[in-house]
């Protein structure tokens, strides 16, 4: 169950993962021993699964993001679709959804022709019967943070 520190231990680090464990335990009152205690347990109970670092996509050329809708023709091949999104790079994140489709996959190329490309692998995978994609022209949100508050400010 978490407390109140918690929560305030973990949207500090939600808005700056590099805040120092001293200053972090400054803001909030404990002692070093005391805070790396509980970011054991939050890490150990999988609460903080990782610290990560954005880094800024278009330094690297990557100038294309596309939302790809994949319609499947059953879910026999569910197991070997997953395989082949785990090992393709160009897919940042894969979700299985209920509606028009069976997944949404987030993909970010340099040019369109890696896209093309990304698009002609996908559709050749067994049973992929179509794809629908969207291209991204502009981000207006986005965030890994989550919008958690202690049960006493509920």
């Amino acid at each position: 169950m978490l407390d109140d520190l918690d929560i305030t231990i973990l949207n500090i680090l939600q808005e700056n993962g590099r805040t120092k464990r001293s200053e972090l335990a400054e803001a909030i009152g404990l002692s070093l021993p005391s805070l790396s205690d509980r970011l054991k347990k939050l890490e150990e109970n999988h609460i903080i699964e990782g610290y990560y670092t954005k880094l800024n996509k278009h330094k690297f050329g990557y100038d294309i993001m596309a939302f790809i809708l994949v319609i499947m023709d059953s879910s026999k091949n569910y197991e070997k679709f997953s395989e082949h999104i785990r090992k393709t790079p160009e897919i940042l994140e894969c979700y299985s959804v209920l509606g028009d489709g069976s997944h949404f996959l987030k993909a970010l190329v340099k040019e369109t022709k890696d896209l093309e490309n990304l698009l002609s692998k996908v559709q050749a995978w067994p049973g992929v019967s179509r794809t629908v994609t969207s291209f991204v022209l502009s981000t207006i949100k986005e965030t890994t943070s989550l919008n958690i508050h202690s049960k006493s400010k509920e």
